[in-house]
């Protein structure tokens, strides 16, 4: 093929991907069933990313040739999912993407759906085309997709000074109870807070937290909640067989982490909703250059459903025990 019947090609393929609409299907992991039978919003988030990477795929500008031809990072930043019903073990759907992001924005819409009529799952995906310059600096963006590349996916503005205090366990065993910094981020507010070393197997594309590894994060953030307030996961389980349930969730890239730094990680209850719902909001700070930089936030909504058996189950409401523990009295 010549340089202009390639040109022409890939311009074809951009047009494609960024107006097209593509179906693919997917179904869930077995390492998201947690309870019966059950997939939790974590992975029901993985489907959505599928799908994206599916998109991708489809239009032929999968990650992997992003990353190795010419030298672009496919990265989600910005992820906002509404689950309306729950998914099961070997369940599959229909995902349907839909572009909709405008000028050198790649936004899209995706919906799942099990029965072809109607919707599971709706969520807001936006992704940036990250220049990758750890390997070799010496790729060139086709003019085709220079306009959806960043040298950055996001840089926000340092909240305050900071300071990171060593610890002998690399912050392992740091809390709002122990950490300085922590106790500040959470006080007065009805929140938790930990230090984390971002570990290798959360990242991606070398160096960096990828999207997959905030959402593990939110996943513990709520884990710790509730063991920290006396009513955690087990406990409601064995005593009522009570189960989290989530139908909403997401998470913004505010700037990037970098594998082995600390994470200051930030859980705070913001409403209880009579006695039904609770949202919870996690803000991650690293210190860089002795400057405390957010690196992402995002909210997650809580409810709590009873299992029947090992099929069936039903949304319950809050009583005085667990209103308490949720509003930290």
């Amino acid at each position: 093929m010549s340089a202009t019947n390639k040109e022409y090609a890939l311009d074809a393929v951009v047009t494609a991907l960024i107006t097209q609409p593509t179906e693919t299907t997917v179904r869930p992991r077995y390492e998201g069933n947690n309870i019966n039978t059950w997939i939790g919003f974590k992975h029901v988030n993985y489907l959505v990313e599928e799908a994206v990477l599916g998109h991708f795929r489809a239009h032929g500008l999968p990650s992997r040739t992003l990353f190795e031809e010419y030298g672009l990072g496919l990265e989600i930043t910005d992820l906002d999912t509404r689950i309306l019903n729950a998914f099961h073990l070997d369940e599959t759907a229909t995902a349907r993407v839909e572009p909709v992001g405008e000028g050198d924005t790649l936004a899209f819409r995706v919906v799942l759906t099990k029965d072809g009529q109607n919707k599971d799952v709706t969520s807001k995906v936006k992704v940036a085309l990250r220049r990758e310059r750890y390997v070799d600096d010496a790729y060139a963006v086709p003019a085709e997709l220079k306009r959806f590349a960043v040298e950055r996916i996001a840089t926000a503005e340092p909240v305050r000074d900071a300071e990171l205090l060593p610890t002998a366990d690399l912050g392992l065993t740091a809390t709002h109870n122990t950490d300085p910094l922590l106790k500040e981020l959470t006080e007065g507010s009805n929140a938790i807070a930990w230090r984390w070393r971002i570990a290798y197997p959360y990242c991606h594309n070398n160096e960096r937290l990828q999207m997959s590894g905030y959402l593990r994060l939110m996943e513990e953030a709520k884990d710790r909640l509730v063991a920290h307030r006396g009513i955690s996961i087990k406990t409601l389980l064995d005593e009522r067989k009570w189960i989290p349930v989530v139908p909403h969730s997401k998470i913004r890239f505010l700037d990037e982490a970098l594998m082995e730094e600390e994470l200051h990680i930030v859980f705070t209850v913001e409403e209880v909703f009579k006695d039904v719902t609770y949202t919870s909001r996690m803000d991650c700070y690293v210190i860089r250059d002795g400057k405390l930089v957010p690196t992402a936030t995002g909210t997650i909504v809580h409810g709590y459903a009873v299992f029947e058996n090992r099929k069936d189950w039903s949304l319950v409401n809050f009583d005085q025990h667990v209103l308490a523990a949720l509003r930290g009295e």
